[in-house]
């Protein structure tokens, strides 16, 4: 016998709706109950001022709300518009970016860089050859942090990226996975230079604009125009403090963007909904996936639940308990931020905190995604308190230690004004010794930190930021201070600034012994110092360059990229030869008498 088939009417159908509706509603329900005190008890436990949080599920922000305080002094809450600075998060919009430009056809993922780009050079040959953009945003480049380099630095973009030539590698290209802001701040200057405008012109008109993200914007100078942004704190002698705003305008593809979780849960739906905005493919579904897929391995994971981690492309990629979790965190002085979703399960979460340091977006997440596997719920919080108190009881030992090595009734070689100069590292700047009082400070990057005798001539700094590093100056075999060299990158040897001449005599002086001619691959160029002051380089059938003062004893060509010539002096102050530096490689030109 054959059974008669099964027949829906309308009213069943309804009812049949209403009870999926119905059992979806009460699974968010499940999924946000208890939540928003959760939160207030954990901000108090952990000092953090203000924090807000969206939670997205399947398709609909079923959570956005603004706790505690944006501006403590002004009694300012948070709201769910509320502008804070996302950090590290901003990776996925670069990463985002370059997977737009493969879809045009104007990228390659696996085209080497110096074929888009014919100024990019690094100090390894091969990874100038051959890094790609998918090594650029998967951090597999070979070249360490540097992150001094660009921290506080006064330079722009163009400037940091041609500086990026005089930084030491710690590891082969694709051998080690080494997070790198750099590379992903190389990432954002090429596409600009693709798309034939800035990063962030790209970012806003591609990604932005669609997804109505007005009030997102690249510079904390922007957000504090704002009528609703937080302020920055951090934890510090027990109490929590308003610190300064940290520009990140030169790196900003690495981290500059701000936003609220009004608009970057609209930026978390996009990667759920797999490139789509509304009926709108905003990018092709392969590309976010790949950018979702893991590229690199990373460090086992700290727990059983956490088991292995990956690196995609400015996303980490993680199982959670049975679930992948796509996610990626944002740190900067004064805040801290996580955005993560389990793409299986249409969840999604994005915590914003004006408090550097604080775990609360991993214990609040955690809670959620246990939630959503109807998991037994984990005190992720009690977790990381055992990890803080931990941390600071190793802290208090290495304290206790630091010194056990110092020499003691040792003093420096020289008077403490003997030291007193600039020093030039081409890649990280220039460090500013000076003298205030009986006591010598350096400043880099428009930080100022004392300088404490250690042993010898070795000092140690004390600042909030750059506490403890040993400083050692270095002298030539006359006994005079010829550089100072100190541990800025962990890898790599320690970095070295050499002192530099008196600047006021480069500009009398020097500029009259730097005139005249120099055999230039066969050619006599000649070197003219002109009666206004202005230094010229004639080349025979090239043409007439001003020469405008680089640094040191190295000039630009006024008006041509990735081209400058740095004159050699000899021990009697003359000049034996210049150096040519250009995109196709390094020339000599020997001084012709």
């Amino acid at each position: 016998m054959h059974s008669k088939p099964r027949i829906f009417t309308l009213s069943s159908l309804l009812v049949l709706v209403s009870c999926f509706v119905h059992a979806q509603e009460k699974a968010n329900e499940y999924l946000i109950e208890g939540i928003p005190g959760f939160i207030e008890e954990l901000m108090e436990e952990w000092d953090v001022p203000g924090l807000a949080v969206a939670i997205v599920k399947d398709g609909e922000v079923i959570l956005s709300q603004g706790f505690g305080f944006r501006d403590v002094e002004q009694k300012l809450g948070v709201t769910p518009d509320t502008l804070f600075a996302i950090g590290s998060t901003t990776k996925a919009f670069t990463s985002l970016a370059v997977g737009m430009l493969v879809d045009e056809g104007k990228l390659e993922w696996d085209e080497p860089v110096i074929n888009y780009l014919k100024d990019f050079r690094l100090q390894d040959e091969y990874a100038t050859a051959h890094l790609t953009p998918r090594d650029l945003v998967t951090h597999r480049s070979g070249l360490p942090r540097h992150d001094l380099m660009w921290y506080g630095s006064p330079f722009d973009r163009k400037e940091l990226y041609k500086r990026l030539r005089y930084l030491e590698f710690s590891a082969e290209p694709r051998v080690a996975t080494q997070y790198n802001n750099l590379m992903f701040m190389t990432t954002g200057y090429l596409v600009g230079r693709i798309s034939g405008g800035t990063w962030e012109e790209f970012i806003k008109g591609r990604i932005f604009d669609p997804l109505g993200m007005e009030r997102s914007n690249f510079s904390v100078t922007v957000s504090q125009r704002d009528s609703d942004f937080a302020q920055p704190y951090v934890r510090r002698d027990e109490k929590i403090t308003k610190v300064p705003f940290r520009s990140l305008d030169s790196i900003g593809p690495a981290g500059s963007i701000n936003s609220s979780i009004s608009e970057m849960s609209r930026w978390l739906l996009l990667h759920i909904n797999k490139g789509k905005v509304g009926e709108t493919q905003l990018v092709s579904e392969a590309t976010i996936s790949l950018t979702h897929s893991p590229q690199v391995v990373l460090p086992a994971g700290a727990s059983k639940e956490l088991p292995m981690t990956s690196y995609g492309m400015g996303w980490v990629i993680q199982p959670y308990r049975g679930h992948l979790l796509v996610w990626h965190n944002g740190g900067i002085d004064g805040f801290y931020s996580f955005i993560g979703f389990l793409p299986y399960d249409n969840l999604g979460i994005v915590i914003l905190t004006n408090r550097s340091g604080n775990p609360l977006p991993e214990i609040i997440s955690r809670r959620i995604f246990d939630r959503e596997g109807s998991l037994e719920e984990i005190d992720w919080n009690a977790r990381f308190i055992e990890q803080r108190d931990k941390a600071r009881a190793a802290q208090e030992q290495a304290e206790g230690e630091k010194d056990t090595r110092r020499k003691e009734g040792t003093s420096p070689s020289h008077a403490l004004a003997d030291y007193v100069g600039s020093y030039e590292h081409k890649g990280y700047g220039v460090v500013e010794v000076a003298l205030d009082g009986d006591k010598l400070t350096a400043a880099v990057n428009g930080m100022t930190a004392g300088l404490e005798h250690f042993h010898y001539d070795v000092f140690r700094t004390k600042h909030a930021l750059l506490d403890g590093l040993k400083i050692r100056f270095n002298l030539d075999v006359n006994g005079e201070i010829e550089s100072l060299s100190t541990q800025l990158q962990q890898g790599v040897d320690d970095i070295i600034f050499n002192r530099l001449p008196d600047t006021s005599a480069l500009a009398d002086d020097m500029l009259k012994k730097i005139a005249g001619e120099y055999d230039y691959m066969g050619m006599i160029a000649t070197i003219e110092l002109r009666e206004n002051g202005e230094l010229v380089a004639i080349v025979p059938g090239q043409g007439t360059f001003v020469l405008v003062l680089y640094r040191g004893t190295e000039f630009e060509l006024q008006g041509v990229d990735g081209v400058s010539v740095e004159f050699k002096f000899d021990d009697d102050g003359n000049v034996t030869e210049a150096v040519v530096y250009q995109p196709d490689g390094t020339f000599i030109a020997k001084r012709v008498e």
